[in-house]
């Protein structure tokens, strides 16, 4: 026993040392990045380019918000823990319900009401068929991502819905700062859901039940309500994220599924900004912004915006690399100890 106690406190540090590391290399990557851009395109750090990506973020950067909702509670496994792949296409048929319903002279009321719904009843679909059916959460959001695409189609047609309200307009006037009310509700958005996750039991029990679900259910948390109750608010977030892409485009238009690698991609990378190396929605509040000026540096610089997708998935490739490096470091220091 004295052998155990007198080693753990070598495991600690040489595991702490680690996420540091990664964490260190990453701001230095962003920074870096960041740096090349800003010296390549003097338009690249204005408070205007800047306040223009924070709105082109709200999509994807609600969509990762949700999905690491998803990850934080079925725990570090894709495949038997916690994924949701239709969450892009949840956007696309939410916003063409959004869309399609302004078009045909809806009240704004009813319009963002049955939005919330398609989104959440696709989260709900998901909750039912993974966390209560037991379906493997790839194959079930595999085929409800498949689902919403076919609805979407047979709602548009396959084609582009033109919308416009008081509503939209709001959310591109500018705010303060020159950034507009959809920046700003993003932002606010982000916050809100952070400050959820870290200081109401909600979040802390959606943690426990991610990280620890056998030891959760021992002390008496749901460990099925929690983890579908992350399904359906992922949809929820969808839908958010449908609003804001009908407000940018004036409509719905197909293809929303394409946004699906940054989605993951940002909630993925916000792994390196935890100590514990688990998603985290900071975390992905930062990946997201970070791979919005990645993609807006491109612009800039006239380099094909193509290029975005082959970095998404080298940075996918290289976290998830590093954390598992990690993670199996920390489990044959335990397995020694």
């Amino acid at each position: 026993m004295s052998d155990v106690t007198q080693s753990a406190p070598l495991v600690a540090p040489r595991s702490v040392r680690g996420q540091q590391w990664l964490q260190h290399v990453s701001l230095l990557i962003i920074v870096l990045v960041l740096a090349v851009f800003a010296w390549l395109s003097p338009f690249f750090l204005t408070v205007m380019n800047l306040g223009n990506v924070l709105q082109q973020t709200a999509v994807v950067g609600t969509l990762a918000l949700g999905l690491t909702l998803v990850l934080s509670g079925g725990g570090l496994q894709g495949i038997t823990g916690g994924i949701d792949l239709s969450i892009a296409a949840n956007l696309g048929l939410s916003a063409a319900v959004f869309a399609s319903q302004l078009n045909a002279g809806q009240p704004i009321a009813i319009a963002l009401l049955l939005t919330l719904f398609t989104g959440a009843a696709v989260g709900l679909f998901n909750a039912l068929a993974i966390v209560w059916l037991g379906i493997l959460p790839l194959l079930a959001t595999l085929t409800s991502m498949n689902i919403a695409i076919g609805l979407e189609m047979v709602l548009t047609s396959n084609a582009s819905v033109s919308a416009s309200s008081d509503l939209q307009n709001l959310l591109l006037s500018n705010g303060p700062l020159a950034v507009s009310w959809l920046g700003w509700s993003f932002l606010l958005l982000a916050f809100g859901m952070i400050a959820l996750s870290r200081l109401t039991s909600f979040g802390l029990r959606l943690q426990a039940v991610g990280s620890h679900p056998q030891a959760a259910n021992a002390a008496g948390i749901g460990v099925k309500r929690y983890q579908g109750l992350s399904y359906v608010l992922c949809g929820v977030s969808a839908a958010i994220a449908a609003i804001a892409s009908v407000s940018l485009l004036s409509g719905s238009s197909p293809g929303a599924n394409d946004n699906l690698l940054m989605v993951i991609a940002a909630a993925l990378l916000g792994v390196v900004f935890s100590r514990r190396l688990v998603p985290t929605l900071g975390g992905a509040l930062i990946s997201a912004l970070f791979l919005s000026l990645i993609a807006n540096g491109f612009q800039l610089i006239n380099v094909s915006s193509y290029w975005i997708n082959g970095v998404e998935g080298v940075l996918i490739l290289l976290v998830v690399a590093l954390t598992a490096l990690l993670r199996r470091r920390q489990s044959r220091r335990t397995q020694g100890v």
